[in-house]
């Protein structure tokens, strides 16, 4: 790391002109790699995906979406009785509005299912084509006005979904990805401004602009070789500013408290280089583990946000790194202005909270341990699945619509039917066969092009309910069960079948990739902290702290305790399947950057001869600020990325901002110096025989008489 911090400041012109042309580059082309990411969430292999591509293949539509549902409602006094002509006529027009759309409605079943008890609204099923593009529109508004085109006088028309509520029925897309950036952007550099009471708040941002445009620049070439999904584009702009700003302020700060202890700006640079420099590449590598673990699952959506996010720490630990040493090396001190703040000494208020913490260890310890707890067993009631509809709109034309055919009798299964590829001579037989599962509504089979095409047919399998989490597909379980069965059946589709796929393909395959992270992590950590015990706790207690946000996660979200006074949002029901997963991915690296700096600072104390509750209360006194700061700017990170569409997004969000806020206060600064304490000599502890393979010097505790707790801690044998 010095040869490095050398190399950087002797060609520190060169290196900024590098990190110049590549803003350029990242400003150009930006616009470009946003334009190739893809809002494609199939699973190949797996039966519901390959079901529904073959019936995408012979009908043109349906098969991987689910389908919008347009109403027609007479005028007081009228009924569809008498006048089925005109509400077909409706229906036909907005079979045309779109090219590939399929209408399935009373026209084409014969099945007055598509009426409601008063006979005053009928709808129609309208299945289309996927789109995978981020830019891609809903068909909401062609629909609408070829359906009012030929609507009868007086009637009223609507049109409802999932994918229509989920949108609010304004599928604008929010402040988007500048907007939101800038947005924590304004809130990083009010905590930096804090932090550093300087000008030099601004080199962390400039940092992180460079490291986000690297990030757009890098993920280019990577759309070419595989689809990458749009939610990637905000993970590279929030997270990444988030990240960069964290390891820029680290490396800041220490190169501060080096200048303030007296050394010139060159060797304060370099040291810090060696000191905070060392902290990032291990927190660097240990967030890119979290994200590349999700590689191993057979999910391509998941794997390109593994691929995408793991270039956000590289971008932010290569700039951080060349960047910021370079600027320092050069106008550092003079942009150091005006010097309202000191380094030279740790935070009093840090020292004297991490003293109490010492003091009062087991109450301490066993108190978060509690608290985080009672938590994980809010989670084990999680549901894993999509948003019920009736979080996804509270008002609106699509709200409207919905509650006009709920009050109808038409049963909510109508958002998220099943589609049954069937051979055309057995389509018969298999909808009769089906019509009598448990817990399902109705059973349609649509004559002409709509239901039969190249010798197949389609049977719509209507559920009592929405079929949208993994404690409410049971239905679909059933109907998929019956139909293995059925002779003339190819498979099943839909919402339903998608939702039983992923809990199997993801799922199935967390303990593989908890395994991994957890592994990789522990030996990534005992060589950074030359213990066994450290990166032991550091992983257990990450484990805990992720599952206790979760819990949280499902008592905002599921539960609704929260979600509507912040967001306007009702209970969701469930936890959108993909989004614990990359909770999981983000925050095990995240939040082990804090346990990373907190703990190479109190090994530095350790190592300089302090006992193990004065290394503690030091460590502590010299980063608690850092840390807490760190935390509140991706915090404000997280906070602009709830701002951008849709429920998913906003409880991604949350998610990251109660992990890291979690993470931050009751784990950091609660559990790991009460634990931390308790364990003594015990943290220090690397025989030869282990440090020999992790290429690191072996550690043993030295002799140490702990002043504050009055007791001598007990030094274990060495190898």
């Amino acid at each position: 790391m010095r040869r490095w911090a050398e190399f950087v400041v002797r060609h520190r012109k060169a290196v900024v002109a590098f990190w110049g042309l590549v803003l350029v580059a990242g400003v150009l082309l930006a616009g470009r790699t946003a334009g190739r990411l893809t809002t494609d969430f199939s699973l190949p292999g797996q039966p519901g995906t390959v079901t529904a591509h073959k019936i995408e293949r012979t009908f043109g539509s349906g098969g991987d979406t689910s389908p919008y549902l347009v109403t027609v409602t007479m005028p007081a006094g009228q009924t569809v009785t008498g006048h089925e002509a005109d509400v077909g006529r409706v229906f036909t027009a907005v079979g045309g509005a779109v090219p590939g759309l399929r209408v399935i409605d009373e026209a084409n079943t014969g099945d007055k299912a598509f009426r409601t008890k008063d006979d005053r609204t009928a709808y129609a099923l309208v299945f289309y084509r996927f789109n995978p593009s981020p830019r891609q529109r809903l068909l909401t508004e062609p629909v609408h006005a070829a359906a009012q085109h030929a609507m009868p006088a007086g009637a009223t028309v609507g049109v409802t979904g999932q994918d229509v509520l989920a949108s609010g029925g304004d599928d604008s897309g929010g402040p988007g990805v500048l907007g939101e950036t800038l947005l924590g952007a304004v809130g990083a550099l009010a905590v930096l401004a804090f932090v550093f009471a300087s000008f030099l708040a601004l080199l962390p941002l400039v940092v992180a602009a460079v490291s986000i445009l690297a990030t757009f620049v890098m993920l280019l070439p990577l759309t070419y070789a595989t689809d990458v999904s749009f939610i990637v584009q905000f993970l590279v702009a929030l997270i990444g500013l988030g990240v960069a700003i964290d390891y820029s302020l680290l490396f800041v700060t220490r190169w501060r408290e080096e200048r303030d202890r007296g050394r010139d700006n060159h060797e304060a640079v370099v040291v810090a280089m060696e000191r905070a420099g060392h902290a990032v590449v291990f927190s660097g590598v240990t967030v890119a583990i979290g994200l590349l673990a999700l590689v191993v699952l057979p999910v391509p959506f998941m794997r390109s946000m593994g691929y995408g996010g793991a270039l956000i720490p590289l971008a932010s630990v290569m700039t951080t790194l060349t960047l910021t040493p370079a600027i320092l090396g050069g106008i550092g001190p003079r942009v150091d202005w005006p010097k309202l703040r000191h380094e030279n000494r740790a935070s009093r208020f840090w020292r004297r909270w991490t003293a109490a913490v010492v003091r009062h260890r087991w109450i301490a310890a066993v108190g978060a341990l509690a608290g985080l707890a009672a938590l994980i067993a809010v989670f084990l009631g999680v549901k894993i699945g999509l948003a019920s509809s009736a979080s996804l709109a509270r008002s609106g034309p699509a709200y409207t619509a919905l509650e006009t055919l709920e009050r109808g009798g038409v049963p909510t299964g109508a958002l998220t039917p099943m589609e049954v590829l069937v051979r055309a001579d057995r389509a018969g037989p298999v909808a009769a066969r089906l019509a009598r599962v448990d817990g399902v509504s109705g059973v349609v089979h649509a004559s002409g092009p709509a239901g039969n095409r190249g010798g197949q047919s389609i049977v719509v399998v209507i559920p009592d309910g929405e079929t949208v989490n993994s404690k409410s597909v049971g239905v679909v379980k059933r109907v998929k069960s019956v139909s293995d069965g059925l002779p003339g059946v190819v498979g099943v589709a839909g919402i339903g079948a998608a939702q039983i796929d992923f809990l199997h393909a993801v799922y199935g395959n967390f303990p593989l990739m908890l395994t991994i992270i957890a592994l990789l992590t522990y030996v990534l950590l005992a060589r950074a902290f030359r213990s066994l015990l450290l990166p032991l706790k550091a992983v257990l207690l990450n484990l805990i702290s992720l599952a206790a946000t979760l819990g949280l996660m499902v008592i905002f979200w599921q539960h609704g305790h929260g979600s509507e006074a912040v967001f306007g949002i009702a209970a969701t029901g469930a936890i959108t399947f993909w989004i614990p997963l990359m909770v999981f991915a983000f925050l095990f690296g995240l939040s082990m950057d804090y346990e990373v700096f907190i703990l190479s600072r109190i090994r530095e104390e350790y190592d300089a001869g302090h006992s193990t509750n004065d290394a503690v209360i030091e460590g502590i006194g010299r980063t608690g600020r850092l840390v807490t700061s760190a935390a509140l700017i991706l915090f404000l990170a997280f906070a602009a990325l709830a701002s951008g569409p849709g429920t998913d997004l906003k409880t991604l969000a949350t998610g990251l901002g109660f992990g890291i806020l979690l993470d931050a206060t009751v784990v950091r600064m609660l559990l790991v110096p009460s634990l931390v304490s308790l364990f003594g000599p015990w943290n220090w502890y690397l025989p030869r025989w282990v440090a020999r393979p992790l290429r690191v010097k072996p550690s043993y505790p030295h002799p140490e008489r702990d002043g504050r707790s009055g007791s001598q801690g007990r030094e274990p044998a060495r190898a």
